[in-house]
């Protein structure tokens, strides 16, 4: 209890009335009006926001839904008569919230799921804390926030996509806070650098995977050796079907090889340069010639092909430039980036015969489109030839008109003297 600001808020309420409070804090905070006929207020003044903002304020949850205790009483110990809890024990605090989140007939109504609680307890977060009493470990309001809660769309949430590695790393980057349980604290610096937090932070591309998207939310589990190829694949699948029909995702399901860890790394989830491929394989294979030859054929294909889609690129500008109708000629290179995109997922079942059709694919629409523009090239060069007689007429005329001037002049003037 908080005697002064109790008092303050007594004070305050005498003065101007609950009505006009509770439309002064709606009017602030946005949300829906402050009930000032409810006992907690008056002691508990500092978390009024959590009573006019946030979800559980829009529907109705009110202070004793959670934490008990008589809202009609404007004293102590008469508010805290009965069952209270105060909310300083996180393990409490899972239970309370899933009094409600693990009820289907609470949360039908809002299409929200129910198993939260249930991951929860099988996650590392969960074993910490309810099974080894581990009071560091996170519980839902660490994650969620306490009395103000946002659904997971408004950006002012903790859970919202481009808040939740913030909202990991306030732990996970915490190097003194992680060192007792030998984690790595650089999660969140690789994370931002990565293809994954480009598309997030700087693309705001909400469909990439954050922390959640691979360890689960609630489950808060990192994948096995043998799950990495299925996590990954849950977004990436074309390339998770090329993988699985590769001899990597055999030596994957027996736990010989880290999937797709095995060339990329977790949350940096970085592209493997054309120019590098041959490298990341020998760092398994150094000595295996002919698996060092199939790694050079690879980056070879991948290598022209690469090449080849640049200089379709250029043609295309250069067919645009020249004022050329160039829709067919983008469509040839649309088709070619398509071939292109194949080889990068073609590459992960390392089918070598299939990646040399899809190089020749793209290189034979190159070659139609560097033909193209090559012949516009020439006929311009022509046009110009062409306009050289002209302009030496041109030219021829216009200085036999000024010299037949000079000398019509020059007679003029002998005349006049």
């Amino acid at each position: 209890m908080k005697p002064l600001s109790g008092w303050v808020m007594f004070l305050v309420l005498s003065v101007t009335g609950p009505a006009s409070l509770g439309a002064q804090a709606a009017s602030r905070g946005g949300g829906v009006p402050l009930d000032t006929s409810y006992g907690c207020i008056v002691c508990h003044a500092d978390h009024r926001e959590g009573m006019i903002l946030g979800v559980h304020a829009e529907h109705g949850v009110r202070c004793v839904d959670c934490h008990g205790g008589d809202a009609s009483a404007r004293a102590l110990p008469a508010g805290h008569r009965g069952r209270f809890i105060t909310g300083r024990d996180k393990a409490s605090t899972a239970q309370v919230c899933g009094s409600c989140h693990a009820d289907p007939n609470r949360m039908r109504q809002f299409g929200l799921p129910t198993g939260e609680l249930a991951e929860y307890r099988t996650s590392r977060h969960g074993q910490l804390l309810l099974t080894q009493g581990d009071a560091n470990a996170p519980t839902c309001t660490d994650c969620h926030g306490t009395h103000v809660i946002y659904p997971p769309d408004d950006a002012r949430s903790k859970v919202y996509p481009s808040n939740i590695p913030g909202t990991c790393a306030h732990c996970h980057a915490n190097q003194q806070f992680m060192a007792r349980y030998k984690i790595p604290t650089n999660q969140f610096e690789r994370y931002r650098s990565s293809a994954h937090g480009i598309a997030l932070f700087q693309k705001q591309n909400f469909a990439a995977p954050t922390c959640v998207g691979c360890h689960g939310a609630h489950s808060a589990l990192p994948p096995t050796v043998t799950e990495v190829a299925s996590v990954c694949g849950r977004c990436h699948q074309l390339v998770g079907q090329a993988f699985a029909l590769g001899p990597h995702a055999r030596a994957a399901v027996t736990g010989k090889f880290p999937g797709c860890l095995g060339c990329h790394s977790n949350h940096g989830t970085e592209r493997v340069p054309a120019d590098q491929i041959v490298t990341v394989c020998d760092k398994c294979h150094p000595a295996d010639a002919r698996l060092h030859q199939v790694g050079l054929d690879i980056q070879k294909v991948v290598i022209g092909a690469t090449s080849d889609l640049n200089d379709a690129r250029r043609a295309v500008g250069e067919l645009t430039l020249a004022g050329q109708r160039a829709g067919d000629y983008r469509f040839r290179y649309e088709s070619a980036l398509t071939y292109y995109q194949q080889i990068a997922q073609a590459q992960h079942s390392l089918d070598l015969p299939r990646l040399e059709d899809l190089g020749l694919r793209v290189r034979s629409i190159s070659v139609e489109l560097s033909s193209a523009a090559e012949a516009l090239s020439e006929r311009r060069w022509e046009h110009k030839l062409l306009l050289l007689p002209i302009w030496f007429l041109a030219l021829s005329a216009v200085a036999l008109a000024w010299l037949t001037w000079r000398s019509i002049r020059g007679a003029e003037e002998g005349r006049e003297r």
